[in-house]
């Protein structure tokens, strides 16, 4: 990795930034596409923050977006379709997966995708959850005496579990 904290690809800032372009509205209107890695991790930065403008659904939104996205009917894509689709979701929009070596150079290569969709190679996560709060002490008070409200279980650690469980068979015993 360059000193500066990122890779440049070799390329001068425009030239850059026209192949983050043209790579977007690809995935764009194929959802999936193959390229190098370093090139992935470039559009999947830019393709995140595209769908959040898309979801802004403003004015100013699709004024930046039309400077990303080459085509009309891929930025219709963008404020119609996958805004919809990700509205529920706070951000992960893209998925990156290595796919070994190319051929010839040996580089690394890269498969990009959108989640959520049709014919995906890997099911993806659900959109991030509120996990509720808990007390682990009064669910070990309700495990000695069931008459404690208990609103939720918490996840404790195996050997929690069957530390409990002896418990439960020894007051039993007794």
């Amino acid at each position: 990795m360059p000193a500066n904290g990122y890779n440049k690809l070799g390329r001068t800032p425009e030239s850059r930034m026209n192949l983050v372009k043209k790579l977007l509205t690809e995935l764009v209107e194929k959802e999936r596409i193959t390229t190098t890695f370093f090139k992935a991790c470039f559009v999947q930065r830019y393709g995140d923050k595209l769908i959040t403008l898309g979801k802004e659904g403003t004015r100013e939104a699709w004024l930046k977006a039309n400077d990303i996205v080459r085509t009309d009917r891929e930025l219709h894509k963008v404020f119609t379709t996958l805004a919809m689709r990700y509205k529920d979701r706070k951000g992960g929009y893209i998925r990156l997966l290595r796919a070994g070596t190319r051929k010839g150079d040996n580089a690394h290569m890269a498969i990009i995708e959108f989640v959520d969709r049709e014919g995906e190679l890997r099911p993806a996560r659900p959109a991030i959850m509120e996990i509720p709060r808990f007390s682990v002490m009064r669910w070990v008070k309700h495990q000695i005496d069931p008459s404690v409200e208990l609103k939720t279980p918490p996840l404790l650690p195996p050997l929690v579990k069957e530390y409990l469980k002896q418990q439960q068979s020894l007051e039993k015993l007794n």
